[in-house]
């Protein structure tokens, strides 16, 4: 039977690890409140161009940039999003099973898989995988920018560009509330064409200055717009994630301290009994 010091000991613990958690549950709370902001003032834009460069995919060559031309996909490449830390819950591995299913899916039917990878949980946890890694991005999560898009986009559209990958899908967290979130794999090279959503939805663009050139700016740019709204996703899908599972810890560990102290009473109670059927016990051994 453990000790009522070591009782103590333990209740006094458990309430220290309770203050940490809920103290990161404040922390998460107010990072996630920014980065739902971030998510909803990004969305519409993305999904705004991605919605024109589908429409404009649909009506023309597509040999005319590199980043629309469809080629036998042999080589793919797979940009894999996670955090950089954990205390989240199952964020990171919710992403790393479906990688898995896919990566297993895709050699099983020939494919060779390159990996990217954007978050260090991304990193330690495919170093097991006897796979070619072609760029590792992680630690910018705490003070994510654009550049940091640009910066993993840009290697993406060059990888793609110079033939070494056939396709390029990437699988993220997608933010759906602050205990809700969906995994998404989603492709992100060659870019795909998209259908109006109704006939009145079909546009006559004119370009300016001409064709070839609007689609040298605007397709580069559009990778580098849904790689930005990707991280944003993952970022606000990462916060909410640890808030939950903070909010979870604080409360297991009140449970816990309410069994402990019950725990304790109950030891103790026993303790004073015992001490007081020794005194009896040898008070009636004097009188004898």
């Amino acid at each position: 039977m453990a000790t009522l010091r070591d009782i103590r000991r333990r209740i006094s613990s458990v309430r220290s690890t309770q203050q940490i958690t809920k103290a990161m549950k404040m922390v998460a709370a107010a990072k996630l409140r920014r980065a739902q902001e971030n998510i909803l003032k990004a969305r519409p834009y993305a999904y705004g161009l991605q919605q024109v460069i589908g429409h404009v995919a649909q009506f023309v060559n597509r040999d005319l940039h590199p980043l629309l031309r469809q080629r036998t996909v042999n080589r793919i490449g797979m940009v894999i999003v996670s955090a950089d830390r954990g205390l989240c819950g199952a964020f990171n591995m919710n992403i790393f099973r479906r990688a898995d299913e896919e990566i297993k899916g895709l050699r099983t039917a020939g494919k060779e898989i390159k990996l990217i990878m954007l978050g260090r949980k991304a990193r330690d946890y495919f170093r097991k995988y006897d796979l070619p890694v072609l760029g590792q991005y992680y630690d910018f999560f705490n003070h994510l920018q654009f550049a940091d898009a640009q910066h993993s986009g840009s290697e993406i559209i060059r990888l793609f560009s110079t033939q070494e990958l056939d396709q390029v899908l990437v699988i993220y967290n997608e933010f759906k509330s602050a205990i809700q979130q969906k995994i998404i794999v989603e492709q992100l090279l060659p870019l795909q064409p998209q259908s109006p959503i109704s006939t009145r939805a079909v546009i006559d663009y004119i370009f300016e200055p001409s064709l070839d050139r609007f689609l040298e700016i605007i397709l580069p740019k559009q990778i580098n717009i849904q790689m930005w709204r990707i991280l944003l996703e993952s970022n606000a899908a990462e916060q909410g994630a640890r808030m939950t599972a903070m909010e979870m810890a604080t409360e297991n560990a009140e449970e816990m301290i309410q069994s402990l102290t019950l725990y304790y009473n109950r030891v103790r109670q026993a303790t004073i009994t015992k001490e007081l059927t020794e005194i009896v016990g040898g008070a009636e051994a004097l009188k004898v």
